[in-house]
């Protein structure tokens, strides 16, 4: 199994819940919050999170403002950052690759594309769930 530690950040309960459940179904340590403060907080408070998953549009701070918040910090340059949404206009998906981020999903998407994508950016490949 992994020890690879995920951040799941989603202001839905229920799809967070869900991608939580299935990447710790997976081998993945899996945190939860529901915006970008609260993932910057959490962040700050565990260092050993290497892969944040972050949906676009939440209340407080919407996935954008976070990752650049995160590539401000000097520390968090390395992790590695997936954005999530259910609509990616071209002027947030050029915002989100000046900025570093490693994927964007669309949803709704396959939870087998998040976990085969998961893995390559680990370099594990998935188990339990086969596309």
């Amino acid at each position: 199994m992994s020890s690879t530690k995920i951040l799941v950040v989603d202001d839905d309960a229920e799809s967070r819940g869900l991608i939580c459940e299935v990447l710790e179904a997976n081998g993945y340590a899996v945190g939860a919050v529901e915006d970008g403060i609260a993932a910057r907080q959490a962040l700050s408070r565990d260092g050993e999170y290497r892969i944040v998953i972050a949906d676009l549009r939440m209340p407080n701070e919407n996935g954008l403002d976070l990752l650049r918040n995160l590539r401000r910090q000097n520390d968090k340059q390395d992790i590695v950052m997936i954005l999530m949404s259910s609509f990616i206009s071209v002027s947030e998906r050029k915002s989100a690759q000046d900025l570093g981020v490693h994927a964007m999903l669309e949803k709704p998407f396959r939870l087998s594309e998040l976990l085969q994508m998961v893995g390559e950016l680990t370099n594990r490949n998935p188990i339990g769930i086969t596309p």
